[in-house]
This record gives structure tokens, C-alpha cells and sequence, in this order.
């Protein structure tokens, strides 16, 4: 019940996400609900594909449609004041990549996976979702931008994975975390957090006058 309801929060974040990038690209009801549905819905399709869960539990079960479909109506309704937050789509993002990277890695230690494939399952559920929504919107997903994102992900599944190992409850786990994975992605957010790229440092010195050949 626990996992269920954590599941359902989570999907019901990146649904908004869903749903708020496609109010902005002006798209029909039809398409509000549809890209709020694949928003909330990939990464644990594609969790459940990877570890035999067949059919896979986004489609087994009317919920996570309904979800995508109030989520989609809130934002069609309420599209103003959810304007006024900034960057909203990254924000309902973050908040579902915490919750998503949790029980993605519980439900992968349940299939029987070990404590590192079971995290790294569950960073891939985390990110999946944001990886639909802006490929189907033309948009660069945000785990191929510079920004710390998938490492979040990663980091709040290794909580869970590792606290499994000791025995620690997920009562304690899930929602440490959760918060540590939504945490970091909003610090990243807010101070500009990259990771550096291999070639960061060459632009670096070729843009410096004073390192001439």
C-alpha cells in the first residue's frame, strides 16, 4: 500500500509535467492527456518490460490512466496559476524523479535484482517518463543537458538500495530517498549545478587570450 501510494504521487507529478509542456505547445485536450499519460507512464513501462512484468503495471490497471486524465484536466483548468511557478515542467519533473527512482528500485529489488543493478533500474524508471515527454514535444530530454538529473535520480535509488542491504524499513528509505533525489535536482536547478564535460576544459583555454600557442 505504501509503494502504491508513493507510485501514485509520483505519477501523478510527472503527469503535470506531461500536461503542462503540452498546454504550452498549445496542443488539443486529447493531446493534454495523452502526453501527460506517456509522461507518467514510460519509465515504468519500460521497468517493468526490463524485468519480465508482463503486462506491465501502468497498463494492467485503469489508475494510471486516470491519473494522466485529472492531471491533464488540471491543467487545462488551472494552466494560470500553474504558469506562475518557474519552469514548471522541471519542477513537477524533479518532484516525480524522486518518487519514480525509489520504487523503481524497490520494485527491481523485489524482482530479485542485486542492490546496484536494482538502483540503476531505478534511475532508468526516474528518467524514462521526462525522456517521452520531450522527445514527443522536439525537445533535447533533460537527461542529455548538462544539468545534474539522472545522477539525482541515481542517488535517491541508492538510498533505498542500500538501506535494503542493512535492513533498514522503506517506511525510512523511500521517503529519504525521495526528498534526497527531488533535493539535489532543485539545488541543481536553482545554483546551476553541471556535471563538466570532457571538453569543458579546451573551450575553457581556447576562449583565454592569454593561452595563445
Amino acid at each position: 500500500m505504501f509503494l502504491t501510494l508513493l507510485d501514485l504521487v509520483g505519477t501523478f507529478a510527472f503527469a503535470l509535467s506531461g500536461g503542462t509542456r503540452a498546454v504550452e505547445r498549445r496542443l488539443d485536450p486529447f493531446g493534454i492527456v495523452f502526453l501527460a499519460f506517456v509522461a507518467s507512464t514510460s519509465g515504468g513501462i519500460v521497468r517493468d518490460l526490463l524485468i519480465g512484468r508482463v503486462p506491465p503495471t501502468a497498463i494492467a490497471t485503469w489508475h494510471y490512466a486516470a491519473v494522466a486524465c485529472v492531471a491533464g484536466l488540471a491543467c487545462s483548468l488551472a494552466y494560470r496559476q500553474i504558469a506562475r511557478l518557474a519552469a514548471p515542467v522541471a519542477i513537477f519533473d524533479a518532484i516525480g524523479l524522486g518518487f519514480y527512482a525509489v520504487v523503481g528500485t524497490r520494485i527491481a529489488l523485489d524482482a530479485g535484482l542485486s542492490a546496484p543493478m536494482a538502483a540503476l533500474l531505478g534511475m532508468m524508471s526516474a528518467i524514462g517518463g521526462g525522456i517521452g515527454r520531450d522527445v514527443l514535444t522536439a525537445q533535447t530530454p533533460m537527461v542529455l543537458q548538462k544539468e545534474i538529473y539522472a545522477v539525482a535520480a541515481l542517488a535517491g535509488a541508492l538510498v533505498l538500495a542500500l538501506g535494503d542491504g542493512i535492513g533498514l524499513p522503506d517506511a525510512i528509505t523511500a521517503p529519504v530517498g525521495a526528498v534526497l533525489a527531488t533535493g539535489v535536482r532543485f539545488m541543481a536547478m536553482k545554483w546551476d549545478w553541471n556535471l563538466r564535460r570532457p571538453l569543458d576544459h579546451v573551450a575553457a583555454r581556447d576562449d583565454d587570450p592569454a593561452s595563445g600557442d
